[in-house]
């Protein structure tokens, strides 16, 4: 697993894991979860955890630390799955290093309660994902980091957003069309859309990108092809946009989609620690 973010840790940290029936039965997603699964269950020690409703009728999922004070912020953006237990667990994990983390429920719309965490058949997944597109994205995106700006625990203008599979493709076109961002950790989004033209996607909107973001991808990828990550590598360095030159993917020769989640079967430890190690430090950079 992962190691958590450094931070000051209270003398009680410490971290469990549950077996798959039991991590079904708290909240992961149903289809994702692994027969082996063993997924970390970073404690709430020092945190304020709470559910909050943004203008627009958007849900969002906060962990925060609770001494006061006033601290960076990041937006996690789900996989397809929604905001279930495992995206909840990042935010904790964010908020036990000094971070104000909000997951916004980009879903809700069509799936009012939160179901598409206990579906069993990816159509209708997909048929809810569907529903929300580029531009209800990007609003929903703007709405997080307005209403991070108007809360009194959040350093204004000190705020990334990272995200999973779909929610990785969501942060790299955020980062190119969302203004207040500072950084960006993609991991695995899709950076093409092959012969789909209907809308822009990361790769043709590397000149806009108004944060640099650091990508975090796996050669064993089957969905997203190592030619895409080299393409995109290369644009990001030739581009003339300072934010794009500042950006890169880094890429594990080992790591399969969804690398980072240690409630798939393709959890890969080594990946995601060094992964999550690099995203602090770009987050830290320059956030």
């Amino acid at each position: 697993m992962p190691d958590l973010p450094p931070a000051t840790l209270p003398d009680d940290y410490a971290l469990t894991r549950r077996g798959a029936a039991a991590a079904i039965a708290a909240g992961y997603a149903v289809l994702a979860t692994a027969a082996e699964a063993d997924p970390i269950v970073t404690p709430t020690t020092g945190l304020i955890i709470e559910d909050v409703t943004m203008p627009g009728g958007l849900p969002g999922h906060v962990a925060r630390p609770a001494k006061a004070g006033t601290y960076p912020a990041v937006i996690v953006v789900s996989e397809i799955f929604g905001v279930h237990q495992w995206i909840k667990d990042v935010c904790r994990r964010f908020a036990q290093a000094g971070y104000v983390a909000v997951a916004p429920g980009f879903f809700h719309r069509a799936d009012p309660e939160n179901k598409i965490v206990t579906l069993t058949e990816m159509s209708a997944v997909r048929e809810i994902v569907n529903t929300a597109g580029l531009d209800q994205q990007m609003g929903d995106v703007k709405t997080t980091v307005d209403w991070l700006a108007d809360q009194l625990f959040a350093a204004r203008g000190r705020t990334a957003i990272t995200g999973f599979c779909w929610g990785g493709s969501v942060t790299w076109m955020a980062a190119a069309q969302v203004p207040g961002l500072r950084a960006g950790g993609a991991w695995y989004g899709r950076l093409s859309g092959g012969t789909d033209t209907s809308r822009p996607y990361p790769l043709t909107s590397v000149d806009k990108l108004g944060a640099p973001v650091l990508g975090l991808y796996g050669a064993r990828d089957k969905g997203i092809p190592v030619t895409d990550v080299e393409a995109m590598n290369a644009a990001l360095k030739g581009s003339t946009n300072p934010n794009a030159r500042a950006s890169r993917i880094e890429l594990y020769a080992d790591a399969d989609h969804g690398f980072l989640a240690d409630y798939r079967p393709s959890f890969n430890e080594a990946a995601a620690k060094d992964a999550w190690g690099k995203m602090m430090a770009h987050f830290k950079q320059h956030v």
